[in-house]
């Protein structure tokens, strides 16, 4: 069995046209095809800008008795 993997492109009529050479003689073969899009070098997605999002909790009091509070309320 052998694994092949490369990049290759899909004409304009929606045909893939695949040339492999093998070491194999005339035999049959099974043949798995994946279809993944490459991503473009050009067309990249943006990530989401998180900034307006960020912030920061300003918090009044003792941080560690709240949390022990909260916790013996269970």
């Amino acid at each position: 069995m052998e694994v092949l993997k490369f990049t290759t492109t899909i004409d304009d009529s929606g045909r893939l046209h695949l040339d492999i050479p093998t070491d194999l003689s005339s035999v049959q073969v099974d043949i798995v095809v994946i279809l993944n899009p490459s991503p473009s070098d050009s067309v990249r997605e943006a990530s989401y800008d998180f900034s307006d999002l960020a912030g920061q909790l300003e918090w009044q009091g003792d941080a560690v008795s709240m949390q022990r509070t909260l916790r013996d309320e269970w």
